[in-house]
């Protein structure tokens, strides 16, 4: 136990330092909602879209790593789109929350082929702070250090970029994340200075030539952090089967691993949704390969969502990959 209790200890600290670069992407852009990867993808489509995701990591040990999120988008011209994101992040005793305010605008470099191609741009703004009321004495730490005295908050700003190009049912989407470097303790020589992390994104919708109803969808998810020069990558695929009103409900799963070892999985799963009535629910499961995979259930995540206020834009920039972006 006291090998587990240091080894916890240890991710949250490492997980604590890391919250600033870039918060946790598990699966949440594989549920129907492609704007968590890249503002890029702002406007694309008939409605306002809107999915509420929360995701609880590590379920069976105590203070493990939970997140909620919000997350909307929507076109305000015929080439153009916003959109906005919120989250709530809780990691032990840490604390962080932040919004984001996206922006993108869609061309057309070819109309015959169907070639878009989409820029993005993102305001970010963040908070950090550790929750010095929940310390408690233990056996080993007798009395508190006097000099904790406040909660050690500190609030900083970023921006994303990034650009998509879509070529009928391919899509290839990159981005670089929190570009500005951040200002940090001389003293303490543990925080990252350099946030920029890099994502690329991209997959193909086939549909299957026996049911006109049916898409398959493979994708790749690549990230990059410049600080430490560690990446992942996640290999995707989903099933897609639609109604004659156009809802429809989806089943896939996601394999992730670090770039320096693709036969030891870091995190895998399945996933599933369907859509009824503009309404939007998925839920999706991730084991992870750690020694805490014994202590744990795994990570769970639950998205909820809407699509309001369908208006077809006269350009055809806007178009999506899917029919799931159409109904």
């Amino acid at each position: 136990m006291k090998k587990l209790a240091l080894y916890i200890l240890f991710l949250v600290f490492a997980q604590s330092y890391g919250q600033e670069l870039n918060l946790p992407v598990f699966t949440q852009y594989l549920s129907e909602n492609n704007f968590v990867i890249s503002p890029t993808y702002a406007g694309i489509g008939d409605n306002l879209k809107i999915r509420v995701n929360g995701l609880t990591q590590w379920v069976g040990i105590k203070n493990a790593p939970d997140n909620q999120s919000l997350y909307a988008d929507f076109r305000i011209a015929n080439s153009t789109g916003v959109g906005i994101s919120a989250y709530n992040d809780k990691n032990g005793n840490t604390r962080q929350k932040g919004v984001k305010f996206s922006f993108a605008h869609h061309l057309i470099l070819d109309y015959k082929s169907k070639q878009y191609l989409s820029f993005g741009l993102s305001y970010n703004i963040n908070s950090f702070r550790i929750d010095i009321e929940n310390f408690n004495t233990t056996y080993d730490i007798p009395i508190i250090d006097p000099s904790i005295t406040d909660d050690r908050s500190i609030s900083n700003n970023n921006f994303d970029a990034g650009f998509l190009y879509r070529y009928k049912a391919f899509y290839l989407s990159a981005n670089a994340n929190n570009f500005l470097k951040k200002d940090t303790d001389d003293y303490i020589g543990l925080e990252p200075s350099r946030l920029l992390n890099y994502q690329i994104y991209s997959g193909l919708v086939i549909k299957s030539k026996n049911n006109k109803d049916v898409e398959y969808e493979p994708s790749v998810f690549f990230q990059f952090f410049d600080s430490d020069k560690r990446s992942s990558t996640d290999i995707n695929f989903k099933y897609r089967k639609f109604n004659r009103l156009g809802d429809y409900y989806f089943i896939g799963a996601s394999y992730r691993y670090l770039n320096d070892q693709f036969f030891k999985p870091l995190n895998l799963g399945p996933m599933a949704g369907i859509t009824y009535n503009n309404f939007y629910f998925g839920y999706a499961y991730q084991f992870t390969f750690n020694d805490l995979s014994g202590y744990n259930t795994g990570t769970h995540m639950v998205t909820i969502g809407l699509d309001l206020f369908q208006g077809i834009s006269n350009c055809a920039c806007t178009k999506g990959t899917s029919q799931s972006y159409y109904r």
